[in-house]
């Protein structure tokens, strides 16, 4: 049996081995293959490379062994224990990109063209909202935006919009945390012959696996879990849709230019082992955090799915192992008491992203939407207020402690 055949019992044997081939120089891990280019044995050797009839590296832009581990890694993860349509274990391709919004751009420029549209929903992040909003129209692409979580409006868009050619969910969502439900959302786009693409940043794929509800693409900003550390920027596309990948796909991955770095691409392999072991600890630190949000008398509200109270909670429970590490908070008073509240903390970290080792907090209002009209952003109940946290795994008496003071 070979290693790669091995049945692995549990997700972090897999994240740990999966995708991994042994170096032609025996190194333990993969090395960084620093590289531009790679060469060939002879001019025939070449040739059979551009033609495709044989297999191999040609140029780090169209591909390099580092990214390929880590594509694959990622790609055994989001397939763990998915089946096909015939029952047979589910194989996917993946590409991994600079970012999450080249990977975003890449999956846009080979799906979709002139004349077609885009549904989602409200509360994206805040760069695929502006992708929408402002770059695809400009290449005749444009957005129908509604509330997917009641599946009636959204057979309503895909009747009144026959252009709709994506449905893109992107569950929990940015930053309010909103849950539309997969599984339903993927039926209702299937009846109505549609592609349908998830970003799967927030969940990671320990959390929640799309394709076990029937999408066709999942994305991955990969700087935030995956990598864990806050190390390296990437993202991940990825499709069940194997023949189309190797070729439109690619094609679109090449000349776009938007591929990673072997260095960032180390990190993430590294990064990815410990997946589980990390997800375990922030989940369990976010449901105490949540606790005590909820019953504090400076917060007016939290969305987090873990809440019975969260209008989400069930459809949460239903596609995800865990409500996760992500949440967002109203406090009262406005955008002055975000403000104060961030300039108070101590031990968590002022700054966007996500996913790090340690707890992140940002004030959507003041920092990553801040270009999105309030009128808007509110519609989309993005407040003044608003709070958004990525519980870290620091100890949780810390965690706590800091919190409590930065609300006095």
């Amino acid at each position: 049996m070979s290693d790669k055949d091995f049945p692995y019992s549990g997700f972090s044997s897999l994240a740990i081995h999966a995708g991994h081939q042994q170096d032609p120089n025996y190194a333990h891990l993969t090395p960084i293959y620093a590289t531009s280019t790679f060469v060939y044995d002879d001019a025939e050797q070449g040739m059979r490379r551009f033609s495709g009839k044989e297999q191999g590296y040609i140029y780090t832009r169209w591909g390099n062994p580092t990214f390929h581990e880590a594509e694959e890694k990622i790609a055994a993860m989001e397939s763990f224990g998915v089946t096909d349509e015939h029952g047979d274990p589910l194989i996917l391709k993946a590409y991994l990109q600079a970012s999450g919004m080249a990977a975003i751009s890449t999956l846009m420029m080979s799906t979709l063209k002139a004349g077609d549209k885009i549904l989602s929903h409200y509360s994206l992040y805040g760069g695929t909202q502006e992708q929408m909003n402002t770059l695809l129209p400009a290449f005749g692409v444009d957005a129908v935006i509604a509330d997917l979580r009641d599946l009636t409006i959204a057979e309503d868009m895909l009747k009144k919009h026959p252009a709709i050619k994506m449905i893109y969910i992107e569950t929990p969502a940015n930053p309010t945390i909103q849950c539309v439900d997969i599984e339903a959302l993927t039926l209702l786009g299937k009846q109505y012959g549609k592609v349908i693409a998830c970003d799967n940043t927030f969940a990671t794929p320990y959390l929640q696996q799309p394709f076990k509800y029937g999408v066709d693409f999942v994305i991955h900003s990969t700087t935030k879990f995956l990598n864990g550390h806050g190390t390296a920027i990437g993202g991940v596309f990825m499709s069940r849709d194997v023949s189309f990948m190797k070729g439109k796909a690619y094609k679109v991955y090449k000349a776009l230019g938007g591929s990673s770095s072997p260095f960032d691409a180390f990190l993430l392999v590294n990064g990815m082992k410990t997946l589980e072991v990390r997800m375990e600890r922030h989940c369990s630190n976010a449901e105490k955090v949540a606790a005590l949000l909820n019953t504090h008398s400076a917060v007016a509200s939290v969305n987090y799915n873990g809440l019975t109270s969260h209008p989400d909670h069930a459809v949460a429970k239903k596609q995800m192992r865990h409500p996760g590490a992500m949440m967002s908070f109203e406090l009262k008073g406005g955008l002055q008491s975000g403000i104060s509240f961030m300039n108070k903390l101590q031990l968590c970290t002022r700054t966007v992203s996500l996913g790090t080792c340690d707890t992140l907090l940002s004030h959507p209002a003041s920092m990553t939407h801040y270009s999105v009209p309030k009128e808007q952003r509110e519609r989309y109940g993005i407040t003044d207020g608003l709070i958004r946290m990525s519980v870290g795994m620091e100890n949780i008496e810390d965690i706590l402690s800091d919190l409590e003071q930065a609300l006095k």
